[in-house]
């Protein structure tokens, strides 16, 4: 299983592959950041793009994770994992230079736009895939949960502060320079990611697409820790959603300012930041079934709290909530992603990411349109409380197959 797997270091600072990965990584989510904001923006500025027109540009990038996550996994699985990425990390930067261009030239269109933001979105899959799927080779699988630790903190630092940097940059240079600063980041990424040393993987025979992605579905479905960390974390990812989709409306009608708005999102980053942080020494003294199911179950009441948001205490106590409700978010990421890495073989690593990431991010768009329905058949706050209470519950999936779990 681990014939592919680089040789351990003693401390991850040491690894210098993992260093020009994580920096990589650093690169590409900044970029990421960059042109979630920008393209809309220049959107709306330059083209007048309506509601309707936005929307369908936040909804592409989604649609090509569900439409390419799947057949991504088998792909990944049969190329090199590392050229993969630097060729996706090109690719999106091609793609992002074609829109400051276009714009120069006063050819810019809501099309390109669309095709843009849909092939960087099948580019971002594919990265984010293979970046999971080449870690166990360039960190031994007894450091994973540390490697994974950092990576994590990373999302959640980011989370915190990426938001208004972005922000800051676009309105300091304008929507069309900060997209062409977003192309540079993925080249830069792409730059660390080729010094990148990896084994060579055995050949693999080729075989059907459609069976090697369902020996991958088939892997995640038949191992039971495995199929108990994606039905959780689709419980809970669809409860997130309900929550979060729904939250501007709450707190708007309650009157709330807007600045508290990002405060508490931000309280949740510090939250998942705090949560990867411990990760590690929760599983060491835990067990990594102990330390999932554990620590889920001690945020149901927090996760309860959640909907309370309104004038006065509500917002404070909604936003503590969020804030441990985070810390588990980032336990369950930095445990789960290690221990899916830990018991899969390198021949099925991309596959089994896909998977994961397919039912992830089916579970956001299904908890982005149940909000949705539950909203306007009932009431916002109604749709809260739904997504609040599959939070505090997704838990006892995780407890119920926790004989299948590693007790380190």
């Amino acid at each position: 299983m681990t014939a592919t797997t680089a040789p351990a270091s003693d401390r991850l600072s040491d690894n210098r592959d993992f260093r020009h990965l994580f920096t990589a990584a650093v690169a590409a989510k900044l970029g990421t950041y960059l042109s979630y904001l920008a393209v809309p923006l220049l959107a709306i500025e330059a083209l007048g793009a309506s509601a309707g027109e936005v929307g369908t540009l936040a909804a592409l990038a989604t649609a090509a994770a569900l439409l390419f996550g799947l057949p991504a996994g088998a792909w990944i699985d049969r190329a090199d994992k590392r050229r993969l990425m630097v060729a996706a990390d090109l690719a999106r930067a091609a793609l992002l230079l074609s829109v400051p261009a276009a714009w120069w030239f006063d050819a810019l269109t809501i099309w390109q736009l669309y095709a843009v933001v849909f092939l960087a979105g099948v580019g971002t899959t594919a990265f984010d895939i293979a970046h999971q799927s080449v870690l166990p080779a360039v960190v031994d699988r007894a450091h994973l949960t540390g490697a994974n630790a950092r990576l994590v903190a990373l999302d959640s630092g980011l989370g915190i502060g990426g938001n208004g940097a972005a922000g800051f940059l676009v309105s300091l240079i304008g929507a069309p320079l900060a997209i062409l600063a977003d192309a540079a980041g993925y080249v830069w990424s792409a730059v660390f990611v080729a010094r990148v040393r990896t084994p060579a993987a055995p050949a693999a025979p080729r075989r059907p697409l459609v069976r090697e992605i369902a020996e991958g579905v088939g892997h995640v479905m038949r191992d039971p820790a495995l199929r108990a960390l994606a039905f959780a974390g689709a419980v809970n990812n669809c409860s997130i959603q309900m929550f979060l989709v729904m939250l501007p409306l709450v707190w708007v009608g309650a009157g709330l300012p807007a600045y508290g708005l990002g405060l508490l999102l931000a309280a949740g980053a510090v939250g998942v930041f705090a949560g990867a942080t411990a990760a590690r020494r929760l599983r060491s003294r835990l067990g990594a079934g102990r330390a999932l199911w554990a620590v889920g179950a001690l945020a149901a009441p927090a996760a309860l709290c959640l909907p309370l948001v309104g004038p006065g205490w509500g917002a404070w106590v909604a936003a503590a909530a969020w804030a441990f409700t985070g810390s588990v978010i980032g336990v369950a990421n930095v445990v789960g992603i290690s221990l899916r890495q830990q018991v899969t073989p390198d021949a099925l690593l991309g596959r089994m990411n896909s998977v994961f990431r397919f039912l992830l991010m089916g579970a956001v768009a299904i908890g982005a349109a149940a909000a949705a329905a539950v909203g306007e058949l009932a009431s916002p706050g109604t749709a809260m409380w739904v997504g609040a209470a599959g939070m505090a519950l997704q838990w006892t999936i995780l407890f119920a197959a926790r004989r299948h779990f590693p007790t380190v």
